[in-house]
């Protein structure tokens, strides 16, 4: 007992040194370092970054014991319920004319935008409730593991903020530093958001053309091919179906051209593209024990791209496909 209180004072003098960024040199390295790179004020961000505040919650977050994935049937109904569904058809009455002028622009269909609005938020109700610099500063400066990307992030933050002149200490998101109705991490606003409003400015959390704008440039920007495949059934020989099932890592194979599936007894239901297109297998399991297979098109891992889960690109593609039946 006589070593508590000195274990007690030590944490919280840690913990309180953490809290206060301003006076941390590592902090006052970073200031100087984005400075000279990027025409910052120097003195400007030493201030943005003294009002940062360390958020123990968002480290307890993100140091969560790893756990084993869900399987299909587990993770699916949440996002594919039939609120899910009604609400995304309002979303889509309500940006009916901003989702016709990004499929015209850039090609992507209105329910995969719609239906990635709402797996991130549930259409912007669900936008995050830390400050975005308190969350990036935490996992800069006291989350080691993955320090160096969000500095980076951190960077790309404070870059916005001058940009598209606003105070860093307003805008909240997610534990981890994305924002707005889409979800974008900080480097994803300034390299794919766009103004897709008129008014000069990117507001992707009251802007519905903005948030529509941005995510269908996303995807184009990631080579969304417009008309193509996302996944379709399979069929695999039943001679071969134990082998080929063994191939599977995770649930999604490595993309190999038809041709290749083929010889190894697997075909699409339905046509999909050239013979040489390389395409994925993928593995869906079932609340019956058993499993449904899927050939995943270019546009599959299109939107892999804005979350790698296979779990979440198929719920994307299967919640877009009830929504557009329900418009």
């Amino acid at each position: 007992m006589a070593l508590a209180a000195p274990t007690v004072l030590a944490q919280a003098a840690k913990d309180a040194r953490r809290i206060a960024y301003g006076p941390r040199d590592d902090v006052r390295a970073f200031a100087a370092e984005i400075a000279a790179e990027t025409g910052l004020d120097r003195t400007r961000v030493e201030r943005w970054l003294a009002g940062a505040r360390f958020q123990p919650r968002i480290v307890a977050l993100m140091s969560r014991p790893i756990i084993a994935p869900p399987k299909w049937f587990e993770y699916a109904p949440p996002f594919l319920s039939s609120a899910r569904v009604s609400d995304g058809v309002l979303w889509w009455r309500a940006n009916a004319d901003a989702l016709a002028r990004a499929e015209a622009k850039w090609g992507v269909p209105p329910e995969i935008v719609v239906a990635i609005v709402g797996i991130e938020t549930n259409y912007g109700r669900l936008l995050g409730g830390f400050r975005v610099i308190d969350a990036l500063a935490t996992l800069a400066f006291d989350y080691p593991r993955r320090a160096p990307f969000f500095r980076g992030e951190l960077k790309e933050f404070l870059l916005l903020s001058r940009e598209q002149d606003f105070s860093p200490f307003t805008p909240k998101g997610s534990f981890a530093g994305a924002m707005g109705v889409p979800q974008f991490m900080p480097g994803s606003v300034r390299r794919y958001a766009v103004d897709f409003d008129g008014d000069t400015r990117i507001d992707l959390w009251k802007s519905g053309p903005d948030v529509v704008g941005s995510v269908a440039n996303y995807l184009a920007r990631h080579d969304w091919q417009p008309g193509g495949t996302t996944i379709v059934p399979a069929a695999i020989d039943a001679d071969a179906r134990d082998g080929v099932l063994r191939k599977l890592d995770g649930g999604l194979s490595e993309r190999r051209s038809l041709d290749a599936w083929a010889a190894d007894g697997v075909r699409p239901a339905t046509p999909v593209g050239s013979a040489d297109e390389p395409v994925g297998l993928l593995l869906l399991e079932e609340s019956d024990g058993g499993a449904s297979t899927w050939i995943a098109g270019p546009n599959f891992y299109v939107v892999t791209r804005y979350n790698r889960s296979r779990l979440y690109a198929t719920a994307v593609i299967r919640l877009a496909e009830a929504i557009k039946a329900a418009y």
